[in-house]
């Protein structure tokens, strides 16, 4: 819900380029195989190899129509058992990226990719984190927000302002309340295919 609020409401107004990067709850939590949730973990951290595959082969701007595709198939069809192939096939992207799906190799540059993240904003909180650049030049980045829906523009809007103040505020550090309903996803996003390859 925060990549929807983010990607359809506020990057438009507020002039904003998304990088996209991955956290593997596999990683960062250390779950055990004998987890009830290592299983779902261990398939969305193969997905961030697959991402990080395409990334590598296409560049930043391939990643953001794969991430919408695996949302879409995750969070709309409750899918968590789909081939990578089809899900780069829809996606516009080279299906050969889904031998990286069971490649260890691509740990090293997503425990990377996702150990920035948790620099700036902390190890002991989870996703999302939105990290920018401060006023001075100084990357700043905060967990959250984490929403049910995407608000409307003139709350979207307001909501990012205050993500930013809040952020930046020096001696600011957290905010947090229980949360007593379900995301509403709403209709699926449109996937646009990556250019033809």
């Amino acid at each position: 819900m925060t990549a929807r609020w983010v990607v359809e409401v506020v990057a438009p107004e507020r002039d904003l380029t998304v990088t996209w990067q991955p956290i593997s709850l596999l990683m960062k939590n250390e779950v055990a195989p004998d987890s009830d949730r290592y299983e779902r973990y261990r398939f969305t951290h193969n997905l961030l190899r697959v991402m990080e595959s395409v990334r590598a082969d296409l560049g930043e701007a391939a990643v953001f129509p794969l991430y919408w595709e695996l949302g879409r198939r995750i969070h709309h069809e409750r899918d968590r058992s789909f081939d990578p192939a089809a899900a780069l096939e829809a996606a516009g992207l080279p299906v050969a990226n889904a031998d990286a799906f069971s490649d260890e190799a691509w740990d090293t540059e997503i425990g990377r990719r996702m150990n920035v993240g948790l620099a700036l904003a902390g190890d002991d909180i989870g996703t999302p984190i939105i990290a920018f650049d401060g006023a001075g030049g100084e990357k700043m980045a905060m967990f959250g927000p984490v929403i049910t829906r995407v608000p409307n523009k003139r709350d979207s809007l307001r909501l990012w302002d205050a993500v930013v103040t809040l952020t930046t505020m020096p001696g600011f550090w957290e905010l947090k309340r229980t949360r007593t309903e379900r995301p509403e996803f709403g209709a699926p996003p449109t996937i646009t295919p990556f250019p033809a390859h």
